[in-house]
């Protein structure tokens, strides 16, 4: 079963659009999203799995709903401010540079690379590479446009 789900998950990366859009109708029942190709691919994979796993526990979705209705009770000043396209903590962000892979853990109010703390992705992507750089761009959360 396992060699079923993985050879599905692989054919995805490959695909064309029309064919990951009828896979979209297949597995959802509805029309695809108008959205890029990498969330058709993330979402269809993470479908594949559910579908042949199981999804989340009944807890498990009754405590997110109670999480987001408490989160959306609040008032606008009472949730911490911080930027929207921040990682959650414990996220591991990895790059490679010149051959050498460096993982970065995203923490509640810093970063810890080598197991030193971090104020900005930008002090440790000056601490990798010895020159300045942004931080989100040199780990891939945010292009050099701005987008």
């Amino acid at each position: 079963m396992k060699e079923t789900i993985l050879s599905q998950l692989a054919a995805l990366k490959g695909a064309s659009a029309p064919v990951l859009k009828a896979r979209w109708r297949e597995l959802f029942d509805s029309e695809p999203p108008a959205y890029n190709r990498r969330f058709l691919e993330s979402r269809l994979a993470y479908r594949i799995q559910e579908l042949a796993y199981g999804g989340l526990s009944r807890e498990t979705t009754e405590r997110l709903k109670a999480m987001a209705k408490q989160y959306a009770d609040q008032k606008p000043a009472e949730r911490k401010a911080r930027p929207l396209l921040r990682p959650v903590a414990g996220t591991k962000l990895i790059r490679e540079w010149e051959g050498v892979e460096h993982c970065v853990t995203v923490r509640h109010d810093d970063f810890e690379y080598l197991g030193r703390p971090y104020k900005s992705l930008s002090s440790v992507a000056r601490q990798i590479t010895g020159t300045q750089w942004n931080g989100w761009v040199f780990f891939g959360l945010k292009n050099s446009v701005g987008k």
